[in-house]
């Protein structure tokens, strides 16, 4: 069974280390150059590192990551409304890592070729057709029209997914907005709170702030995102995610903070390039795939980044699809049990994700102690405060003891 993978992220580089632990020959085509080292931060779940421990990547990513220790929500003037214990402190057997989404690129980008053979990147794909026996692709490289036969298609490419645009309408599968503007970058600045904290301040009904440390080997470098309310919902064209924001542009909405757990003005003014992109997500689809052929990653399930889970749950994705392919010798019926057992939990977290559960707690805070406060004990309940921990957690965590205990997903 040969399977080919359009898209080298972090979905389909993982599933190609996976299809190879398993015993599956694949090829990982990549539209983009040599692949480099881009982006900005990103945290991995425990239930991610689990998968990618399993591929024999613990020490690589202990060597790149920090372990998350909290996540810590603040209110605008840093006062601290609720700090959940993360990764080995919740319990977990995995850590949360927090790690700079390039460099884990990179590592995984080694791994394939070390074990399954080179990337074919500048190789773009162009559509496909299929029948009983396989899958013909259609690809672009530079000039030349390439075809090839695999047993399996899979769609790892992304928001703006070209094989999801073949199997599904674009006009009736749009990219939605929230009317939130995100503007992300990577500064190095002083340690923010224990070095290992993922910390939010603020509301994205307005204005909020997210910092945290993505590395061992430079402990000053801190990811940074600002989510500003800055438009009504509705469906946009595009989104960019190379797109160059301006300094001008975020550091007004924060000009009047006062936010003694971070140097917010630091941070903004020492980062080389800011990206600015809106915060979109596409609703749920029916069914993923057909045939032959299936999504994996952002192409099957875009969703909001406020749960840290984009990325972990493509490397899901990742590990039950190489399960699926290894222990049933027909693809179609191997990709229809992959998608069952991975598209409903994935589109729930889509909803949960656009309900941005945790705000509305923290519009309380807002309304109730718009000066700030002393004690969160004055402003919220404990049931109020332990609401706002359950709607956080629903967004990111598994189920701890049910991570701890449930079999490996690897095939041997």
């Amino acid at each position: 069974m040969r399977t080919m993978i359009v898209g080298g992220g972090i979905g389909g580089l993982t599933t190609a280390l996976s299809l190879h632990a398993a015993g599956l020959e694949c090829v990982v085509v990549e539209a983009a150059g040599p692949l480099r080292p881009l982006g900005v931060g990103i945290n991995l779940q425990p239930h991610a590192v689990r998968e990618l421990s399993e591929l024999g990547l613990d020490d690589v990513l202990a060597e790149l990551g920090v372990e998350t220790s909290f996540m810590t929500i603040a209110d605008r003037h840093g006062n601290v409304i609720l700090a959940l214990p993360r990764g080995r402190a919740a319990g977990y057997r995995w850590p949360q890592y927090s790690i700079h989404r390039g460099e884990l690129q990179m590592a995984l980008l080694a791994a394939v070729e070390e074990r399954a053979g080179p990337v074919r990147t500048g190789v773009r794909f162009e559509g496909f057709e299929q029948d009983g026996d396989g899958v013909s692709v259609t690809l672009r490289q530079g000039g030349r029209v390439l075809r090839e036969r695999v047993d399996v298609l899979v769609g790892a490419d992304g928001l703006q997914s070209a094989v999801r645009a073949r199997l599904h309408d674009p006009a009736g599968d749009p990219l939605l907005w929230d009317g939130i503007r995100m503007w992300r970058g990577v500064a190095r600045g002083e340690p923010i709170l224990d070095g290992a904290t993922v910390l939010a301040g603020g509301s994205n009904a307005t204005s909020k702030f997210v910092t945290y440390h993505i590395s061992v080997r430079e402990p000053r470098l801190i990811n940074w995102v600002a989510e500003v309310k800055v438009a009504e919902p509705g469906a946009v064209p595009e989104a960019d995610w190379s797109r160059a924001g301006s300094l001008d542009d975020v550091a007004v909405h924060f000009a009047d903070w006062k936010y003694p757990l971070a140097d917010i003005p630091a941070l903004l003014t020492a980062t080389e390039r800011i990206l600015e992109y809106p915060m979109v997500d596409r609703n749920p689809l029916p069914h993923w795939g057909e045939g032959r052929v299936t999504l994996l990653g952002d192409a099957a399930h875009p969703m909001y980044p406020v749960g840290s889970n984009g990325g972990s749950q493509a490397v899901l994705d990742a590990r039950v699809l190489a399960r699926c392919l290894a222990t049933d010798g027909d693809p179609a019926r191997a990709l229809a049990a992959y998608e069952e057992e991975r598209r409903p939990p994935t589109s729930a977290l889509v909803l949960a994700h656009r309900a941005l559960p945790i705000e509305q707690t923290i519009r309380l805070v807002t309304e109730r102690a718009p000066g700030g406060f002393c004690d969160i004990a004055d402003v919220l309940t404990e049931q109020e405060l332990a609401g706002m921990a359950a709607a956080q957690r629903r967004i990111s965590d598994a189920d701890v003891r049910a991570l701890n205990t449930r079999e490996s997903w690897s095939v041997r």
